[in-house]
């Protein structure tokens, strides 16, 4: 049987070689401690499950939800923008509901680009901005992000004619896989270079609320991150990706939406309506509440992880392992120590197997991401003492 080339470059991914890692420490008898997904081990509210809990009672919700039928929601997502970043949004025409912010950056592609065309992608970057490109027969011109830059890309080195070929391009601040961060002048330029090149900008933007501030606590209803709609308020080239799945601890129940141009969105819409309907009425129903109630576990969510963060870059101090507090995310992006420095599977894969200690091989996430390692704060701090433990011992 023969299967279409563009699935080649789909044949194996970061998270699925550390799975087969884990399987087998697992059947070796190793206590697994698992770092190495960014899937948040913290409940959703309770007012978010009684409203899906709700529903399962409600018959109307038992069928086909098409797209009128989310009218209540997109009002809501509408809301939570508008008061999260002062930008006005219309719920009809700009936005849109998805199986998560993944879903939106793997189908936009196919609505953006023809066999050829030019996506311009982080690297290192999350591994679905890539598939995508690859499902619509699409090129990756991969912008390296550095230390030196405090990994943004550089818009200047993007050589002209690739510029030229270039239908879309990616970005994802807070940044998985190093936890940079971006400021509200970097959209701008962003913004400026698309519109100039006719390219439509798309923002992955899970971890909006993930962030550590300086002092206290998130306050309720502020971003101490930009969305790229405040540097294109117009909205004339851009699109943004939110998930619920970490600032409401909701990724199981796949709930997520598109926002943004018009034009996009309508895109966007018309190649998921070749897909699919919509999820449960429930679980919309489940983001509506989260979405306008009361946002404490979306600041406790941020404490824990903050907690989580400084018990662990600690632990790996205090083993002489150096490695940058980061300013948001789940995640710590570590450079990789002698003799790993250029062979990051390899340390993972070995880890894991001595170990039971899981984490994801920065190559995994791009040439860029080679000589690194990220870890996920997955787990309480005695927990992540112990992981480092194992590690110290390892190496």
């Amino acid at each position: 049987m023969q299967f279409a080339k563009r699935l080649h470059p789909l044949q194996s991914n970061v998270f699925a070689d550390m799975d087969k890692a884990k399987a087998e420490a697992l059947s070796a008898g190793r206590e697994l401690i698992d770092l190495s997904l960014g899937s948040s081990d913290l409940p959703a509210q309770p007012h978010v499950i009684a409203a899906m809990a709700e529903s399962l009672h409600e018959p109307s919700t038992h069928g086909y939800l098409l797209f009128h039928g989310t009218q209540e929601f997109r009002q809501a997502a509408a809301r939570w923008y508008e008061q999260k970043f002062g930008v006005t949004v219309d719920p009809e025409t700009e936005v849109l509901p998805l199986i998560g912010s993944q879903e939106g950056t793997a189908h936009l592609p196919l609505a953006l680009l023809n066999p050829g065309d030019f996506a311009l992608l982080l690297d290192p970057g999350y591994p679905s901005h890539a598939g995508g490109v690859y499902l619509a027969s699409g090129q990756i011109y991969s912008m390296p992000l550095r230390e030196e830059n405090n990994f943004l890309p550089v818009f200047g080195d993007i050589p002209g004619d690739v510029v030229a070929q270039s239908r879309m391009m990616v970005l994802s601040y807070p940044h998985n896989p190093t936890a940079a961060i971006a400021p509200l002048s970097f959209f701008q330029e962003a913004v400026a270079f698309c519109q100039q090149h006719d390219i439509a900008l798309v923002h992955d933007f899970p971890y909006v609320d993930l962030v550590f501030a300086a002092t206290g606590d998130i306050a309720p209803n502020q971003s101490l991150v930009p969305s790229v709609l405040q540097a294109d308020p117009d909205k004339s080239t851009s699109i943004e990706f939110f998930t619920l799945s970490k600032s409401y601890n909701m990724g199981g129940f796949r709930i997520g939406y598109a926002i943004g141009n018009a034009q996009l969105i309508q895109a966007l819409r018309q190649v998921k309506a070749a897909v699919d309907f919509n999820q449960y009425k429930g679980i919309l129903n489940g983001a509506i509440a989260a979405l306008t109630g009361s946002q404490t576990g979306v600041t406790d969510a941020v404490a824990t992880f903050r907690k989580r963060r400084d018990a662990f870059i600690s632990a790996l101090h205090d083993i002489g392992w150096q490695v940058p507090t980061p300013p948001g995310t789940m995640y710590i992006w570590a450079k990789l120590p002698s003799p790993w420095e250029q062979n990051s599977v390899q340390f993972c894969t070995e880890l894991v197997k001595q170990t039971g200690v899981a984490a994801s091989p920065g190559a995994g996430f791009g040439k860029c991401g080679e000589g690194y390692v990220r870890f996920a704060l997955v787990h309480e701090p005695d927990i992540l003492a112990t992981a480092v433990k194992r590690i110290a011992e390892f190496l």
